[in-house]
């Protein structure tokens, strides 16, 4: 017997609940007596529903609010134009869910079924798909919203010839303008070791010091990943094509974590923390990106391989001090380790260290930890012991850190966690002095990425949205839907800067969404490059 199969138009709130429940309670009752033994199956469908009738008419609750008349198909037509304001001024009942395209209640299950897939959880991946949509339609469009009311590039230039506004607040606004309106271009990616277009999910992209190439990480579908470098093409003609340089050879292991190594000059190793697998532990290698290239295929350079499992971040230190000297993270543990000696330095933490950054002026190391400690350490002290008398500057956010940068005078570190907070801290004092509002985050080891001379801060959420903020006063410039339906598999991955591709490249952002890579274009002009064929 369905428990509720009429469509009813119900006058308010309070009458609304009335009715619902008393659909429920007509149904709970009549299972208990069809249990019971009570009805007897009659030989014909009008026995049936005589005998249904009686027993509603004996088992009817009493109450004096409104009946509710049950509409015709002609009465619902004719309401349906005022079903839009009876949909938003329904009543939110514990367990049923009102679906405002049929005007009507359904009863929610809990988790998944085959037979009535309809779940909380569904119904609000329904929404968000939707909202995603929506979103993305409207960012594809030719007109965007101005990140600050007022404020465009011809006002702007305006200001800075009367000498209303500083080179450096020019710089910063109009980069505050341009972001508001870039637009997304897809890339095609050319393989130098295959002709076939890129089919394997980016896992991470991290690009070097001067955005002239970019690290990748892709997932493979046999298990593992494989690593490559990207080189940009094209850009001094106004356009951006990409080419991918991989080698198969170093292909099984998954990664934790990478970063970019000066060993022998600038960027010219990269640092990867690999998973073990099988029976085969984790270590931390240091490959040279020359592996990754047709340039000098008899001269590598160092390639080394460090007994170190299971770590979650790593670092390399610039400073002169402490040169060739890089940092991982593990379990309860902060290991610094010179690469050309092979020299360690072992500090004990309080739980796991999940992000790391050196400073430039001082051989100090930034850690962040899964209880929410940040915390650094000086590398001239001697002292490691477990009294923590080492740690020159401590303080704790909320929740596990999954991202820590320095901005540019070290005085000041921004530091996210999983429950969606991004803080601007003052080392010096020890104290949160701003916040950046709107990052989506419950669980994900998710990157923030800092554009100080842009004056830009960028992270991508749980929800797969890329947001842009202000680092000057933390106001939310954008927030750039992803153009694949939010997954955990579908987070993009960023890179951003106003020379992709060198000192004369192309500004904007690049984004890789599973096997896609999409390139978000300061120049609203801007015409998809040809593809370029030739070495790396």
């Amino acid at each position: 017997m369905p428990w509720c199969s009429e469509e009813v138009i119900c006058p308010n709130r309070k009458s609304a609940r009335v009715h619902l429940y008393q659909q429920i309670y007509w149904h709970d009752s009549w299972e208990v007596e069809m249990k019971r033994g009570n009805w007897r199956a009659s030989g014909t469908d009008r026995q049936r529903q005589h005998s249904q009738s009686q027993w509603r008419s004996r088992h009817r609750p009493l109450h004096d609010e409104q009946e509710y008349s049950v509409f015709s198909s002609s009465e619902s037509t004719a309401g349906d134009a005022g079903s839009s304001t009876a949909a938003s001024s329904a009543p939110e009942l514990p367990g049923f869910y009102f679906d405002p395209e049929k005007n009507r209640y359904f009863r929610l299950l809990p988790g998944h079924n085959n037979c009535n897939p309809l779940t909380k959880e569904g119904l609000q991946k329904k929404e968000e798909e939707k909202k995603r949509s929506a979103l993305l339609a409207e960012d594809d469009g030719p007109r965007k919203k101005a990140p600050r009311t007022g404020l465009n590039s011809a006002l702007l230039l305006q200001k800075r010839h009367l000498g209303l506004l500083p080179p450096s607040s020019y710089s910063r606004l109009i980069h505050e303008v341009k972001v508001s309106g870039m637009q997304r271009h897809r890339l095609e990616v050319q393989s130098s070791n295959s002709t076939s277009p890129n089919t394997d999910n980016f896992h991470l992209i991290v690009a070097d010091s001067a955005c002239e190439r970019v690290f990748t990480v892709n997932d493979v579908s046999h298990g593992g990943c494989k690593y490559g470098i990207m080189n940009f093409h094209g850009y001094r003609k106004g356009s951006l094509s990409v080419e991918m340089c991989d080698n198969l050879y170093f292909t099984n292991r998954k990664v934790n974590s990478v970063c970019w190594a000066s060993v022998t000059h600038t960027d010219s190793h990269v640092l990867l923390c690999l998973v073990g697998i099988s029976q085969t532990p984790g270590c931390v290698s240091l490959l040279p990106a020359s592996l990754f290239s047709n340039f000098n295929p008899d001269q590598p350079g160092m390639l080394c391989s460090f007994k170190i499992s299971t770590a979650w971040s790593c670092a390399w230190c610039l400073n002169p001090q402490a040169d060739k000297t890089f940092s991982t993270g593990l379990s309860r543990q902060v290991i610094v380790t010179d690469a050309v000696t092979g020299r360690r330095a072992t500090y004990l933490a309080g739980s796991d260290v999940l992000a790391q950054q050196f400073a430039v002026r001082a051989p100090v190391l930034f850690n962040g930890c899964r209880s929410g400690e940040i915390f650094s350490i000086d590398l001239r002290q001697r002292d490691r012991g477990r009294s923590h008398g080492w740690k020159t500057s401590r303080f704790f956010q909320e929740s596990a850190i999954t991202s820590i940068q320095l901005l540019q005078d070290e005085n000041y570190l921004l530091a996210a966690d999983m429950l969606g907070k991004i803080k601007l801290w003052d080392i010096r004092v020890k104290r949160s002095v701003k916040q950046y509002e709107g990052h989506h985050n419950e669980y994900a080891y998710l990157p923030i990425h800092v554009n100080e001379p842009e004056g830009l801060l960028l992270a991508v959420g749980q929800d797969c949205y890329t947001r842009l903020w202000s680092l000057h006063d933390s106001s939310l410039l954008r927030t750039i839907p992803s153009p694949h339906p939010a997954g955990k598999d579908s987070i993009p991955n960023v890179v951003f800067s106003s020379q992709l591709g060198g000192s004369r490249g192309l500004p904007g952002l690049l984004m890789a969404v599973r096997h896609d890579l999409y390139y978000y274009s300061y120049n609203k002009d801007y015409q998809d490059g040809l593809t370029l064929e030739g070495q790396c």
